[in-house]
Protein backbone atom coordinates (compact mmCIF):
# COMPACT_ATOMS: atom_id res chain seq x y z
CA UNK A 1 0.00 0.00 0.00
CA UNK A 2 1.21 3.50 -0.78
CA UNK A 3 2.97 5.30 2.07
CA UNK A 4 0.63 8.24 1.41
CA UNK A 5 -2.39 6.18 2.47
CA UNK A 6 -3.39 6.40 6.11
CA UNK A 7 -5.43 3.67 7.78
CA UNK A 8 -8.08 4.90 10.18
CA UNK A 9 -11.29 3.51 11.67
CA UNK A 10 -14.90 4.01 10.64
CA UNK A 11 -15.86 5.53 13.98
CA UNK A 12 -13.19 8.23 13.58
CA UNK A 13 -14.18 9.16 10.02
CA UNK A 14 -17.98 9.02 10.09
CA UNK A 15 -21.03 9.14 12.34
CA UNK A 16 -24.34 7.35 12.42
CA UNK A 17 -26.49 10.42 11.86
CA UNK A 18 -29.74 10.67 13.78
CA UNK A 19 -31.39 13.85 12.53
CA UNK A 20 -34.75 15.01 13.89
CA UNK A 21 -37.47 15.08 11.27
CA UNK A 22 -40.17 17.72 11.38
CA UNK A 23 -43.34 16.32 9.82
CA UNK A 24 -45.09 19.68 10.09
CA UNK A 25 -42.50 21.37 7.89
CA UNK A 26 -42.45 18.52 5.33
CA UNK A 27 -45.99 17.33 4.64
CA UNK A 28 -45.24 15.13 1.60
CA UNK A 29 -43.06 12.58 3.32
CA UNK A 30 -41.56 9.57 1.54
CA UNK A 31 -40.71 6.70 3.87
CA UNK A 32 -37.81 4.40 2.98
CA UNK A 33 -37.79 0.97 4.59
CA UNK A 34 -35.13 -1.71 4.24
CA UNK A 35 -37.05 -3.35 1.40
CA UNK A 36 -36.83 -0.14 -0.64
CA UNK A 37 -33.10 -0.35 -1.35
CA UNK A 38 -30.99 -3.13 -2.81
CA UNK A 39 -27.47 -3.41 -4.10
CA UNK A 40 -26.77 0.30 -3.96
CA UNK A 41 -29.98 1.45 -5.65
CA UNK A 42 -33.22 2.97 -4.47
CA UNK A 43 -36.15 0.94 -5.69
CA UNK A 44 -38.21 4.01 -6.44
CA UNK A 45 -41.19 2.00 -7.61
CA UNK A 46 -41.49 0.57 -4.11
CA UNK A 47 -41.18 3.88 -2.25
CA UNK A 48 -44.48 5.58 -1.62
CA UNK A 49 -45.55 8.79 0.02
CA UNK A 50 -46.48 7.95 3.55
CA UNK A 51 -50.06 7.75 4.73
CA UNK A 52 -49.66 7.26 8.42
CA UNK A 53 -45.95 6.76 9.01
CA UNK A 54 -44.80 3.77 11.07
CA UNK A 55 -43.04 4.30 14.37
CA UNK A 56 -39.58 3.53 12.95
CA UNK A 57 -39.79 6.49 10.52
CA UNK A 58 -37.48 8.82 12.44
CA UNK A 59 -34.27 9.50 10.51
CA UNK A 60 -34.07 12.33 7.98
CA UNK A 61 -31.89 11.86 4.91
CA UNK A 62 -29.44 14.18 3.17
CA UNK A 63 -27.61 13.96 -0.11
CA UNK A 64 -24.37 11.93 0.15
CA UNK A 65 -25.63 9.79 3.04
CA UNK A 66 -24.84 6.07 3.07
CA UNK A 67 -27.65 3.72 4.03
CA UNK A 68 -26.70 0.35 5.49
CA UNK A 69 -29.17 -2.01 7.11
CA UNK A 70 -28.45 -3.12 10.67
CA UNK A 71 -30.31 -6.43 10.26
CA UNK A 72 -28.62 -9.09 8.14
CA UNK A 73 -26.08 -6.65 6.67
CA UNK A 74 -24.95 -9.21 4.12
CA UNK A 75 -28.28 -9.21 2.31
CA UNK A 76 -27.49 -6.25 0.04
CA UNK A 77 -29.82 -3.69 1.62
CA UNK A 78 -27.65 -0.62 1.19
CA UNK A 79 -27.63 2.49 -0.97
CA UNK A 80 -25.89 5.79 -1.63
CA UNK A 81 -28.00 8.97 -1.64
CA UNK A 82 -26.89 10.71 -4.83
CA UNK A 83 -29.94 12.95 -5.21
CA UNK A 84 -31.70 15.65 -3.19
CA UNK A 85 -33.95 14.15 -0.52
CA UNK A 86 -35.65 17.04 1.31
CA UNK A 87 -38.70 14.97 2.25
CA UNK A 88 -37.24 11.48 2.75
CA UNK A 89 -37.33 9.76 6.13
CA UNK A 90 -35.83 6.32 6.71
CA UNK A 91 -36.39 3.43 9.06
CA UNK A 92 -34.48 3.15 12.32
CA UNK A 93 -33.38 -0.25 10.98
CA UNK A 94 -30.88 1.67 8.84
CA UNK A 95 -27.59 3.21 9.80
CA UNK A 96 -27.40 6.62 8.14
CA UNK A 97 -23.64 7.01 7.79
CA UNK A 98 -22.28 10.52 7.25
CA UNK A 99 -18.64 11.18 6.46
CA UNK A 100 -16.88 13.70 8.70
CA UNK A 101 -14.91 15.08 5.77
CA UNK A 102 -11.55 13.43 5.40
CA UNK A 103 -13.04 10.58 3.38
CA UNK A 104 -15.12 11.29 0.31
CA UNK A 105 -18.68 10.06 1.00
CA UNK A 106 -18.71 8.02 -2.20
CA UNK A 107 -15.29 6.53 -1.47
CA UNK A 108 -16.50 5.60 2.01
CA UNK A 109 -19.60 4.06 0.47
CA UNK A 110 -17.43 1.78 -1.70
CA UNK A 111 -15.28 0.93 1.34
CA UNK A 112 -18.32 -0.18 3.34
CA UNK A 113 -20.39 -1.96 0.70
CA UNK A 114 -17.92 -4.11 -1.20
CA UNK A 115 -18.48 -7.83 -0.70
CA UNK A 116 -15.49 -8.30 1.61
CA UNK A 117 -16.78 -5.56 3.95
CA UNK A 118 -20.33 -6.91 3.87
CA UNK A 119 -19.05 -10.40 4.67
CA UNK A 120 -17.22 -9.01 7.70
CA UNK A 121 -20.30 -7.11 8.88
CA UNK A 122 -22.37 -10.27 8.50
CA UNK A 123 -19.79 -12.20 10.54
CA UNK A 124 -19.99 -9.58 13.29
CA UNK A 125 -23.79 -9.70 13.18
CA UNK A 126 -23.85 -13.48 13.52
CA UNK A 127 -21.42 -13.38 16.44
CA UNK A 128 -23.78 -11.21 18.46
CA UNK A 129 -26.65 -12.65 20.47
CA UNK A 130 -30.21 -11.99 19.37
CA UNK A 131 -33.04 -13.32 17.24
CA UNK A 132 -31.69 -11.83 14.00
CA UNK A 133 -28.08 -11.27 12.88
CA UNK A 134 -27.68 -7.56 13.58
CA UNK A 135 -24.96 -4.93 13.79
CA UNK A 136 -24.80 -1.50 15.34
CA UNK A 137 -22.57 1.39 14.38
CA UNK A 138 -20.59 0.82 17.58
CA UNK A 139 -20.02 -2.83 16.67
CA UNK A 140 -18.35 -1.84 13.37
CA UNK A 141 -16.77 1.44 14.55
CA UNK A 142 -13.30 -0.14 14.51
CA UNK A 143 -13.67 -1.33 10.91
CA UNK A 144 -10.47 -0.19 9.10
CA UNK A 145 -10.85 2.58 6.53
CA UNK A 146 -7.98 3.47 4.21
CA UNK A 147 -7.60 7.17 3.43
CA UNK A 148 -5.74 8.01 0.22
CA UNK A 149 -5.08 11.62 -0.77
CA UNK A 150 -8.24 13.46 -1.85
CA UNK A 151 -7.24 13.55 -5.50
CA UNK A 152 -6.70 9.80 -5.53
CA UNK A 153 -10.05 9.26 -3.83
CA UNK A 154 -11.69 11.22 -6.62
CA UNK A 155 -9.93 9.20 -9.34
CA UNK A 156 -10.93 5.91 -7.73
CA UNK A 157 -14.55 6.99 -7.34
CA UNK A 158 -14.66 8.15 -10.97
CA UNK A 159 -13.30 4.78 -12.13
CA UNK A 160 -15.77 2.79 -10.01
CA UNK A 161 -18.71 4.97 -11.03
CA UNK A 162 -17.83 4.52 -14.71
CA UNK A 163 -17.68 0.76 -14.20
CA UNK A 164 -21.04 0.78 -12.43
CA UNK A 165 -22.50 2.90 -15.24
CA UNK A 166 -21.28 0.39 -17.82
CA UNK A 167 -22.88 -2.50 -15.93
CA UNK A 168 -26.11 -0.51 -15.55
CA UNK A 169 -26.15 0.36 -19.26
CA UNK A 170 -25.79 -3.28 -20.24
CA UNK A 171 -28.68 -4.23 -17.97
CA UNK A 172 -30.85 -1.37 -19.17
CA UNK A 173 -30.10 -2.31 -22.78
CA UNK A 174 -31.21 -5.85 -21.98
CA UNK A 175 -34.45 -4.57 -20.49
CA UNK A 176 -35.10 -2.72 -23.77
CA UNK A 177 -34.21 -5.74 -25.92
CA UNK A 178 -36.45 -7.97 -23.85
CA UNK A 179 -39.33 -5.52 -24.14
CA UNK A 180 -38.94 -5.46 -27.92
CA UNK A 181 -38.76 -9.26 -28.17
CA UNK A 182 -41.70 -9.68 -25.81
CA UNK A 183 -43.79 -7.21 -27.84
CA UNK A 184 -43.09 -9.07 -31.11
CA UNK A 185 -43.84 -12.44 -29.52
CA UNK A 186 -47.13 -11.25 -28.02
CA UNK A 187 -48.20 -9.52 -31.25
CA UNK A 188 -47.55 -12.57 -33.41
CA UNK A 189 -48.38 -15.52 -31.16
CA UNK A 190 -50.82 -14.24 -28.54
CA UNK A 191 -52.76 -11.36 -30.12
CA UNK A 192 -52.33 -12.60 -33.75
CA UNK A 193 -52.02 -9.03 -35.02
CA UNK A 194 -50.64 -9.99 -38.49
CA UNK A 195 -53.55 -12.40 -39.07
CA UNK A 196 -56.14 -9.84 -37.97
CA UNK A 197 -54.58 -7.21 -40.23
CA UNK A 198 -54.74 -9.53 -43.27
CA UNK A 199 -58.37 -10.40 -42.48
CA UNK A 200 -59.16 -6.68 -42.61
CA UNK A 201 -57.26 -6.21 -45.87
CA UNK A 202 -54.40 -4.33 -44.23
CA UNK A 203 -50.66 -4.95 -44.48
CA UNK A 204 -49.38 -6.08 -41.06
CA UNK A 205 -47.61 -3.19 -39.37
CA UNK A 206 -43.82 -3.13 -39.67
CA UNK A 207 -43.73 -6.25 -41.84
CA UNK A 208 -42.54 -6.73 -45.43
CA UNK A 209 -44.71 -8.49 -48.02
CA UNK A 210 -42.70 -11.72 -48.00
CA UNK A 211 -43.08 -12.10 -44.23
CA UNK A 212 -46.73 -11.09 -44.26
CA UNK A 213 -47.45 -13.75 -46.89
CA UNK A 214 -46.41 -16.46 -44.44
CA UNK A 215 -49.27 -15.65 -42.05
CA UNK A 216 -52.79 -16.99 -42.68
CA UNK A 217 -55.65 -14.58 -43.31
CA UNK A 218 -58.29 -16.45 -41.31
CA UNK A 219 -58.93 -18.26 -38.01
CA UNK A 220 -60.21 -21.69 -37.09
CA UNK A 221 -61.77 -22.97 -33.88
CA UNK A 222 -59.68 -24.69 -31.21
CA UNK A 223 -59.99 -25.63 -27.54
CA UNK A 224 -58.78 -22.08 -26.80
CA UNK A 225 -61.16 -20.44 -29.24
CA UNK A 226 -60.17 -18.98 -32.62
CA UNK A 227 -56.50 -19.47 -33.58
CA UNK A 228 -54.77 -18.77 -36.91
CA UNK A 229 -55.66 -21.35 -39.54
CA UNK A 230 -53.09 -24.14 -39.71
CA UNK A 231 -51.60 -23.40 -36.30
CA UNK A 232 -51.96 -25.91 -33.50
CA UNK A 233 -52.59 -25.82 -29.76
CA UNK A 234 -50.45 -27.96 -27.45
CA UNK A 235 -49.62 -28.24 -23.73
CA UNK A 236 -46.73 -26.13 -22.47
CA UNK A 237 -44.92 -29.23 -21.23
CA UNK A 238 -45.02 -30.72 -24.74
CA UNK A 239 -43.03 -27.75 -26.07
CA UNK A 240 -40.29 -28.05 -23.45
CA UNK A 241 -38.91 -30.35 -20.78
CA UNK A 242 -39.23 -29.11 -17.19
CA UNK A 243 -36.49 -30.78 -15.14
CA UNK A 244 -36.99 -30.39 -11.39
CA UNK A 245 -33.86 -29.87 -9.30
CA UNK A 246 -32.36 -32.11 -6.65
CA UNK A 247 -32.47 -32.00 -2.87
CA UNK A 248 -28.83 -30.95 -2.92
CA UNK A 249 -28.27 -31.29 0.81
CA UNK A 250 -28.00 -35.00 -0.07
CA UNK A 251 -25.11 -34.22 -2.43
CA UNK A 252 -22.60 -32.19 -0.38
CA UNK A 253 -19.31 -30.98 -1.81
CA UNK A 254 -16.64 -33.65 -1.56
CA UNK A 255 -13.69 -31.28 -1.17
CA UNK A 256 -12.80 -27.62 -0.67
CA UNK A 257 -11.42 -27.38 -4.19
CA UNK A 258 -14.01 -29.27 -6.23
CA UNK A 259 -17.62 -28.13 -5.86
CA UNK A 260 -20.55 -26.46 -7.57
CA UNK A 261 -22.50 -23.52 -6.13
CA UNK A 262 -26.09 -24.43 -5.36
CA UNK A 263 -28.60 -22.41 -7.39
CA UNK A 264 -31.69 -21.86 -5.27
CA UNK A 265 -34.52 -19.37 -5.66
CA UNK A 266 -32.43 -16.72 -3.90
CA UNK A 267 -29.61 -17.12 -6.42
CA UNK A 268 -32.04 -16.97 -9.32
CA UNK A 269 -33.51 -13.73 -8.02
CA UNK A 270 -30.17 -11.96 -7.64
CA UNK A 271 -28.50 -13.54 -10.67
CA UNK A 272 -25.30 -14.82 -9.08
CA UNK A 273 -24.00 -17.46 -6.69
CA UNK A 274 -22.11 -15.28 -4.20
CA UNK A 275 -22.42 -16.90 -0.79
CA UNK A 276 -24.26 -19.95 -2.17
CA UNK A 277 -24.14 -23.41 -0.60
CA UNK A 278 -21.84 -25.99 -2.14
CA UNK A 279 -22.73 -29.25 -3.85
CA UNK A 280 -20.88 -32.21 -5.32
CA UNK A 281 -19.63 -32.03 -8.90
CA UNK A 282 -20.61 -35.71 -9.28
CA UNK A 283 -24.31 -35.03 -9.80
CA UNK A 284 -25.78 -36.06 -13.15
CA UNK A 285 -24.84 -33.62 -15.93
CA UNK A 286 -28.46 -32.69 -16.64
CA UNK A 287 -28.68 -31.13 -13.15
CA UNK A 288 -25.73 -28.81 -13.82
CA UNK A 289 -26.89 -25.33 -14.87
CA UNK A 290 -24.90 -23.45 -17.48
CA UNK A 291 -25.03 -19.86 -18.68
CA UNK A 292 -27.97 -19.36 -21.04
CA UNK A 293 -30.21 -21.98 -19.42
CA UNK A 294 -33.83 -21.05 -18.74
CA UNK A 295 -34.73 -21.47 -15.06
CA UNK A 296 -38.22 -21.40 -13.61
CA UNK A 297 -38.85 -21.25 -9.86
CA UNK A 298 -42.16 -23.04 -9.38
CA UNK A 299 -42.40 -22.57 -5.60
CA UNK A 300 -42.31 -19.53 -3.36
CA UNK A 301 -41.32 -16.62 -5.59
CA UNK A 302 -42.33 -17.77 -9.08
CA UNK A 303 -39.97 -16.34 -11.69
CA UNK A 304 -38.67 -17.28 -15.13
CA UNK A 305 -35.18 -16.08 -16.05
CA UNK A 306 -32.30 -16.86 -18.37
CA UNK A 307 -29.43 -17.76 -16.07
CA UNK A 308 -26.10 -16.01 -16.66
CA UNK A 309 -24.48 -16.42 -13.25
CA UNK A 310 -22.05 -19.22 -14.07
CA UNK A 311 -22.15 -23.00 -13.70
CA UNK A 312 -24.04 -24.36 -10.71
CA UNK A 313 -26.16 -27.19 -9.35
CA UNK A 314 -29.94 -27.13 -9.85
CA UNK A 315 -31.73 -27.18 -6.51
CA UNK A 316 -35.24 -28.46 -5.86
CA UNK A 317 -38.09 -25.99 -6.42
CA UNK A 318 -36.43 -24.92 -9.68
CA UNK A 319 -37.10 -26.25 -13.17
CA UNK A 320 -34.42 -26.20 -15.83
CA UNK A 321 -36.42 -25.66 -19.02
CA UNK A 322 -35.11 -26.97 -22.33
CA UNK A 323 -36.33 -28.37 -25.63
CA UNK A 324 -34.98 -30.51 -28.42
CA UNK A 325 -37.73 -29.36 -30.78
CA UNK A 326 -38.25 -25.64 -30.23
CA UNK A 327 -35.90 -22.62 -30.02
CA UNK A 328 -35.16 -21.10 -26.66
CA UNK A 329 -37.12 -17.88 -27.26
CA UNK A 330 -40.26 -19.92 -27.96
CA UNK A 331 -40.44 -21.82 -24.67
CA UNK A 332 -38.96 -18.92 -22.68
CA UNK A 333 -41.61 -16.43 -23.76
CA UNK A 334 -44.45 -18.96 -23.58
CA UNK A 335 -43.48 -19.83 -20.00
CA UNK A 336 -43.28 -16.12 -19.24
CA UNK A 337 -46.71 -15.65 -20.87
CA UNK A 338 -48.25 -18.08 -18.39
CA UNK A 339 -46.29 -16.80 -15.38
CA UNK A 340 -49.00 -14.42 -14.05
CA UNK A 341 -51.50 -17.30 -14.04
CA UNK A 342 -49.00 -19.60 -12.34
CA UNK A 343 -48.37 -16.91 -9.72
CA UNK A 344 -52.11 -16.66 -9.07
CA UNK A 345 -52.31 -20.43 -8.57
CA UNK A 346 -49.39 -20.34 -6.12
CA UNK A 347 -50.83 -17.38 -4.23
CA UNK A 348 -54.12 -19.27 -3.74
CA UNK A 349 -52.39 -22.12 -1.91
CA UNK A 350 -53.09 -22.13 1.82
CA UNK A 351 -49.42 -22.64 2.63
CA UNK A 352 -46.41 -20.48 3.38
CA UNK A 353 -44.74 -21.69 0.16
CA UNK A 354 -47.29 -21.43 -2.64
CA UNK A 355 -46.43 -23.49 -5.69
CA UNK A 356 -47.72 -24.99 -8.90
CA UNK A 357 -47.93 -28.65 -9.89
CA UNK A 358 -46.96 -30.41 -13.10
CA UNK A 359 -50.60 -30.65 -14.11
CA UNK A 360 -50.62 -26.87 -14.40
CA UNK A 361 -47.86 -27.09 -17.03
CA UNK A 362 -50.07 -29.45 -19.01
CA UNK A 363 -53.14 -27.26 -18.60
CA UNK A 364 -51.20 -24.22 -19.86
CA UNK A 365 -51.27 -24.11 -23.66
CA UNK A 366 -48.93 -22.89 -26.36
CA UNK A 367 -49.89 -22.05 -29.93
CA UNK A 368 -47.43 -23.36 -32.48
CA UNK A 369 -47.29 -21.66 -35.91
CA UNK A 370 -46.32 -23.18 -39.22
CA UNK A 371 -42.68 -23.99 -39.87
CA UNK A 372 -42.41 -20.98 -42.19
CA UNK A 373 -43.63 -18.53 -39.55
CA UNK A 374 -41.49 -20.21 -36.90
CA UNK A 375 -38.47 -19.81 -39.13
CA UNK A 376 -38.93 -16.08 -39.75
CA UNK A 377 -39.68 -15.52 -36.05
CA UNK A 378 -36.50 -17.38 -35.17
CA UNK A 379 -34.52 -15.10 -37.49
CA UNK A 380 -35.77 -12.09 -35.51
CA UNK A 381 -36.18 -13.30 -31.93
CA UNK A 382 -33.20 -15.67 -31.86
CA UNK A 383 -30.59 -12.92 -32.32
CA UNK A 384 -32.42 -10.64 -29.86
CA UNK A 385 -32.27 -13.35 -27.19
CA UNK A 386 -28.66 -14.07 -28.07
CA UNK A 387 -27.71 -10.42 -27.62
CA UNK A 388 -29.53 -10.36 -24.27
CA UNK A 389 -27.49 -13.34 -23.09
CA UNK A 390 -24.22 -11.81 -24.32
CA UNK A 391 -24.99 -8.52 -22.56
CA UNK A 392 -25.93 -10.31 -19.35
CA UNK A 393 -22.72 -12.32 -19.42
CA UNK A 394 -20.62 -9.22 -19.98
CA UNK A 395 -22.43 -7.41 -17.15
CA UNK A 396 -21.83 -10.40 -14.88
CA UNK A 397 -18.16 -10.55 -15.86
CA UNK A 398 -17.73 -6.87 -15.05
CA UNK A 399 -19.67 -7.22 -11.78
CA UNK A 400 -17.51 -10.18 -10.72
CA UNK A 401 -14.35 -8.32 -11.65
CA UNK A 402 -15.55 -5.26 -9.77
CA UNK A 403 -16.14 -7.41 -6.70
CA UNK A 404 -12.61 -8.81 -6.96
CA UNK A 405 -10.85 -5.51 -7.64
CA UNK A 406 -12.76 -3.17 -5.34
CA UNK A 407 -11.46 -4.34 -1.92
CA UNK A 408 -7.88 -4.21 -3.20
CA UNK A 409 -8.39 -0.80 -4.81
CA UNK A 410 -9.82 0.91 -1.74
CA UNK A 411 -7.16 -0.58 0.51
CA UNK A 412 -4.34 0.57 -1.77
CA UNK A 413 -3.13 -2.96 -2.52
CA UNK A 414 -3.99 -2.49 -6.20
CA UNK A 415 -3.17 0.62 -8.18
CA UNK A 416 -5.70 2.20 -10.51
CA UNK A 417 -3.78 1.59 -13.80
CA UNK A 418 -3.67 -2.14 -13.03
CA UNK A 419 -7.43 -2.19 -12.43
CA UNK A 420 -8.07 -0.30 -15.67
CA UNK A 421 -5.97 -2.83 -17.58
CA UNK A 422 -7.91 -5.72 -16.03
CA UNK A 423 -11.22 -4.21 -17.10
CA UNK A 424 -9.93 -3.50 -20.63
CA UNK A 425 -8.86 -7.14 -20.99
CA UNK A 426 -12.21 -8.40 -19.73
CA UNK A 427 -14.23 -6.49 -22.31
CA UNK A 428 -11.80 -6.83 -25.21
Amino acid sequence: MSSEWEVSELGKEAINASRPFSFKERPNVIFVNTGDVLGGKFLHSNISESKGLPGQAKKALRKNDILLTEIRPGNGRYAYVDFDVPNYVVSTKFMVIESLGRVSPKFLYHALTNQAALNEFQRIAESRSGTFPQITFDSISHFPVSIPPKEEQEHLVKFLDALDDRITLLRETNATLEAIAQAIFKSWFVDFDPVRAKMEGRTPEGMDEATAALFPDSFEESELGPVPKGWRVAPLDSAADFLNGLALQKFPAESEDDWLPVIKIAQLRKGDTAGADRASTSIKPEYIVQNGDVLFSWSGSLEVEIWCGGAGALNQHLFKVSSADFPKWFYFFWTRQHLPHFQQIAASKATTMGHIQRKHLTEAKVITPTEAVMGVANDILGPLLGQMINNALQAQTLANLRGTLLPRLISGKLRLPEAENAIAEAIA
